[in-house]
């Protein structure tokens, strides 16, 4: 027997009515402070740095292997909880930091449940922000765990900044023969890692940051936790059976994740988006090999986008170039995705909108008053970009299994952003290849 979306509301949403209370009183955004960073290792040591955008309290800078220094400030929101501001981008040779983000936010976290009883914003719709969870020092190994000033629960040690290894960094065998024997180049990366988790009901999530040394920003939210209690009552097609036998039948339900980001390349919030996509032409009938052909589209107007095989967008900069005299650049690179079809928001995979100080959230926003459409889709009416602000949708569906409790096992979605034409070379380039701009020695 199902349990009235009423009912399930109240009490696998506890405590949501005060939480939003809270936050109706305190504004969307809280400022939160906490302790300068600090590592258990020695780092490389850090170009001189400009003059900082935020006090000490809400400053996060780390020089990774090879020489690139991450510089960001961040504040916390009683809605999503992290937002990092001001990002830039130190690769070793840059007389300065490359802005590359003005913010970078969670933007909400639907989940829909498949038999259509129950539905939740969790980051708007939930106590997400205001349920920071404090850490413990294992959480954050090799790092700092900073404070945060949460609204009605005073300080949590919840935001924990350290770095961590992600295996090669880049690997090259300087001879051209198989199996050849010549100098082999090889490095190992490290990321720099800002992490918080978050609670939503029985769900914790932990949203991530990595900033890597070559350049790449990536963000990750892994879910966990434990299953609704009060969500054992799936019929077949739309539950799994959880414990002895088969009648307990745990909801199946997703999460489609959004990510907002607001662009400052090279200092300017003016930015174009570029689509670009590769037709593939099967060889003839006379033999040969395809072809592939590659066309760029700018995207000058508001668009809701979806992905298709070789497909990918870029946004670029109107403010500076790299040292061969190319714009510089940032790569959307989706992860995997099971998209939801159930609202138009979700429909799409990412979003172009023009800058609208309001329009903070994916869906169920808050902030923009009476009257104005409340989901991202809505915002796609044909304006001109020229400050365009991105939006990242990546979908799960969760058919949950025995394996799920307890407590458990974290799954991941997110995706990336990769610097193109941000650099003139890869800034792990080892020094004795530095002039090797362009055609290879060997090229022909």
């Amino acid at each position: 027997m199902h349990v009235s979306q009423g009912k399930r509301l109240t009490r696998a949403r506890k405590g949501v009515g005060a939480a939003l209370a809270v936050t109706a009183l305190l504004g969307a955004a809280i400022t939160a402070a906490g302790p300068a960073s600090a590592s258990d290792k020695a780092a490389p040591k850090a170009p001189a740095a400009p003059p900082a955008d935020c006090s000490a309290a809400y400053q996060i800078e780390q020089t990774l292997d090879g020489g690139t220094t991450w510089r960001m400030c961040w504040h916390y929101n009683t809605y999503s909880g992290l937002i990092l501001d001001k990002v830039s981008y130190q690769p070793k040779g840059e007389a300065k930091p490359i802005p590359v983000l003005t913010s970078a936010r969670l933007a909400q976290v639907h989940v829909p449940y498949d038999d259509g009883e129950a539905e939740f914003d969790d980051v708007t719709g939930t106590d997400f922000g205001m349920a920071l969870q404090k850490l413990k020092t294992s959480e954050c190994p090799g790092g700092t765990i900073k404070t945060v000033k949460v609204p009605d629960r005073g300080d949590v040690s919840g935001l924990c900044v350290t770095t961590r290894a992600r295996g090669h960094a880049y690997r090259l065998n300087n001879d051209a023969s198989t199996g050849g024997t010549g100098k082999v180049y090889t490095g190992q990366g490290r990321d720099l890692l800002v992490y918080t988790v978050n609670k939503a009901s029985w769900y914790e999530y932990i949203t991530e940051w990595r900033f890597s040394s070559d350049g790449t920003v990536s963000s990750n939210v892994g879910a966990t936790g434990s299953l609704s209690p009060y969500d054992f009552d799936g019929g077949d097609g739309r539950g799994w059976p959880i414990g002895k036998g088969d009648q307990a039948k745990a909801e199946s339900h997703s999460h489609n994740v959004f990510w907002r980001m607001n662009f400052g390349l090279d200092g300017s919030p003016k930015a174009k988006v570029e689509q670009y996509d590769s037709k593939v032409t099967p060889p003839g009938t006379g033999g040969g090999s395809p072809t592939t052909k590659t066309t760029r589209t700018p995207v000058t107007k508001e668009l809701a986008g979806d992905r298709k095989d070789m497909r990918w967008w870029r946004v670029v900069s109107t403010a500076g170039k790299n040292k061969d005299g190319h714009p510089r650049s940032y790569e959307i690179v989706p992860g995997a995705s099971q998209k939801h079809a159930g609202r138009p928001y979700t429909k799409r995979d990412v979003f172009f909108t023009e800058y609208k100080k309001c329009e903070q959230y994916a869906s169920n926003n808050p902030s923009c008053g009476n009257g104005v459409p409340t989901s991202v889709d809505k915002w796609v009416n044909g304006q001109t970009l020229t400050h365009p602000i991105t939006w990242v949708n990546i979908g799960f569906h969760h058919i949950a299994r025995d394996e799920d409790q307890q407590p458990m096992p974290v799954h991941w979605q997110g995706f990336s952003l990769a610097p193109r034409d941000v650099t003139a070379m890869s800034p792990l380039t080892p020094g004795d290849l530095a002039g090797q701009n362009g055609r290879p020695p060997n090229g022909s």
